[in-house]
């Protein structure tokens, strides 16, 4: 499959670094708004470098991934589509339930796939949690607790302004990882109970080429919740960037036979604990190291070798769809100072084969 990449940022490089593992990819070129940074980001990784447009229209590209601003998500992915071309988004897949469903319809209107990140829950520590309870190991979870908790990301990105616009914030901006990991483990979600809020009202940037400027906030930045999910499990979720140190793990999950540390879902590897009913204590968990490297590109590989075999890929629409309902219930909750029942659902992402290279 011949790919190509609109967006040029921050991210770029993590899905370029580890491009030539993968031998049924090619990727072929980059766009960016921005012309001088495609032809830089071009230059670097022996691509061509396009205009937005160009790339959409080449024929001999046939998926996109769409590393764009969350923003304007669904408005490329939109136009990806359109143009007959599978699309794997960052995340989220966009910043509305209402984009979310255009991007499926259209896609399924035109036979075509949306993939999106992260695909951190193809990792080899995930992919382990995902055995250990597929397994029994610890019996049908009970309850859990997710924390992610820093203070934002003004004091290293260069350009963090976005962050703390409209669609972004810690919820939308890395709560994917640490939901899609959840629904990957438990499976889909029944309802969010939360409450959110903006406990530091002014932000200021600590990296070139921004150094001192305010940021103005325009989301909440701490969130607090609980996720009930279909299969009866209840997890706490606290997600803020207002926390300077804590000591929290960032996924812990109970069962009646034993208990499971999760490292953590931003990351493909990381140690994985198990406590069980007849041990003294945590005992490290040996994971089955295939890519122990950071991948960000894992997922499109996933996605790629699916279309080719005609069967679902892991990170798909529909999961990341049901996530952002996830996502967006905890403001709505907090609004109406009560459960919010989600509406969608989706599939469990598939365990990568064994065999698979």
């Amino acid at each position: 499959m011949k790919v190509g990449i609109i967006g040029c940022g921050n991210i770029f490089q993590h899905y370029l670094k580890n491009a030539n593992k993968f031998s049924h990819i090619q990727i072929l070129a980059c766009a960016s708004v921005d012309a001088a940074e495609a032809k830089a980001k071009a230059s670097e990784f022996g691509l061509r470098a396009m205009s937005v447009d160009e790339i959409i229209e080449d024929r001999e590209i046939g998926l996109i991934i769409n590393l764009t601003p969350p923003q304007f998500h669904a408005e490329v992915s939109m136009r990806v589509l359109n143009a007959g071309k599978h699309v794997y988004s960052e995340k989220p897949i966009a910043i509305s339930l209402e984009e979310a469903k255009q991007i499926l319809d259209l896609a399924a209107k035109k036979n075509l796939r949306v993939g999106c990140a992260p695909d951190t829950i193809l990792g080899d520590s995930h992919q382990a949690c995902r055995k250990i309870i597929d397994s029994g190991l610890i019996g049908q979870v009970i309850s859990g607790t997710a924390f992610m908790m820093t203070r934002g990301p003004e004091s290293w990105h260069p350009n963090p302004f976005f962050f703390y616009q409209h669609g972004g914030g810690p919820m939308l901006d890395i709560g994917p990882y640490y939901i899609s990991a959840l629904v990957n483990f438990l499976g889909p979600v029944r309802s969010v109970f939360a409450h959110v809020n903006n406990s530091i009202p002014e932000r200021v940037a600590g990296a070139e080429p921004h150094v001192g400027k305010k940021i103005p906030i325009e989301v909440p930045t701490s969130y607090s919740g609980v996720v009930e999910f279909q299969n009866n499990s209840t997890i706490n979720c606290n997600i803020n960037w207002e926390t300077l140190k804590h000591s929290h793990p960032p996924i812990e999950l109970y069962g009646p036979q034993g208990s499971v540390i999760m490292p953590d879902p931003n990351q493909f590897g990381g140690q994985v604990k198990v406590f069980q009913s007849d041990g003294k204590d945590w005992e490290d968990h040996v994971v089955a190291e295939r890519y122990p490297f950071s991948c960000r590109l894992v997922g499109v590989a996933d996605m790629v070798y699916a279309i080719d075999k005609g069967i679902p890929h892991a990170c798909s629409g529909e999961l990341a769809a049901h996530v952002l309902e996830v996502m967006l219930a905890f403001e709505a909750s907090s609004k109406l100072k009560q459960a919010v029942s989600i509406q969608s659902t989706c599939v469990r992402p598939h365990l990568l084969p064994e065999t698979w290279d």
